[in-house]
């Protein structure tokens, strides 16, 4: 039985803000996915949490069916206000955020400018790059080649050649909907990875927060998570040993094992 209920749009920080909406009952949550992945390929997560949560996928500007285009500002800034601002148009007063890489990054900096409203937040292995640190592992032609191949249309097994370790369904899934990914806005998110203090906002967090890291994929390292701790001393950490930079697809019972009963504790 699927928790799907429905897509939408709201008019929200002046963009169109397409979200997909699981369970419709509990608290509610809002997912903000990482930079190349429309709400819907994280629909298999958001299956689970909608057991338990009345969950929001987004799809970030310039990305899925979103407002997109070159007239759009797609600063790490501007994507965090879109989050607290897409809660208000939809008259949440209270919800968990969960964001993954990206969309981690945004989801800290949204729960520091808009504390109010934002119960506990799940941070899922978030660049640790930054103004005169070391690069993040992946690099940018990675993305823009695979954009690009999928804007002349591509199947499953193309996309195989980006992402050899994913399942023939989720391979299908990125190979539909990778061309909405825009990308003047993928670009600009790689770069903020490396020119925006992600760092900053940590000590400001007000809300209770789990890290999630991946065991294997180098994003983040044991003194990325003791520097974390200095900074955030009361952020919990949980491990998926298994799993890559993107968990839920190399090991989703590791990832909701992680996740635990963190979000409904009281």
């Amino acid at each position: 039985m699927s928790t799907f209920l429905h897509g939408g749009n709201v008019q929200a920080n002046g963009i169109r803000q397409h979200y997909l909406r699981y369970g419709g009952t509990g608290p509610a949550l809002i997912l903000v996915p990482g930079i190349t992945s429309p709400a819907i390929t994280w629909g298999f997560v958001a299956e689970r949490l909608g057991e338990q949560f009345d969950t929001y996928v987004l799809d970030v500007r310039g990305r899925g069916l979103s407002s997109t285009g070159p007239e759009l500002d797609y600063s790490a800034g501007t994507c965090a206000e879109d989050i607290g601002a897409f809660a208000d148009a939809l008259g949440l007063d209270s919800y968990h955020l969960v964001g993954h890489s990206m969309g981690a990054r945004f989801a800290v900096r949204s729960a520091v400018k808009h504390p109010q409203g934002v119960n506990r937040m799940v941070l899922i292995d978030p660049p640790v790059s930054g103004p005169g640190r070391r690069d993040y592992p992946s690099k940018l032609p990675w993305y823009v080649d695979s954009i690009r191949q999928s804007l002349t249309g591509m199947d499953a097994q193309a996309m195989r050649a980006f992402c050899a370790t994913w399942s023939d369904e989720q391979l299908q899934l990125r190979a539909e909907w990778l061309h909405t990914c825009y990308e003047p806005a993928i670009v600009r998110a790689f770069n903020d990875f490396h020119t925006v203090d992600f760092h900053q906002d940590l000590p400001h967090l007000k809300a209770p927060a789990l890290l999630m890291v991946a065991g294997r994929g180098g994003v983040i390292l044991d003194e990325d998570i003791a520097e974390i701790q200095a900074l955030q001393p009361s952020i919990q950490v949980a491990r998926v040993p298994n799993a890559g930079h993107m968990i839920p697809w190399d090991d989703l019972e590791g990832f909701f094992d992680a996740l635990g009963d963190f979000l409904t504790q009281p």
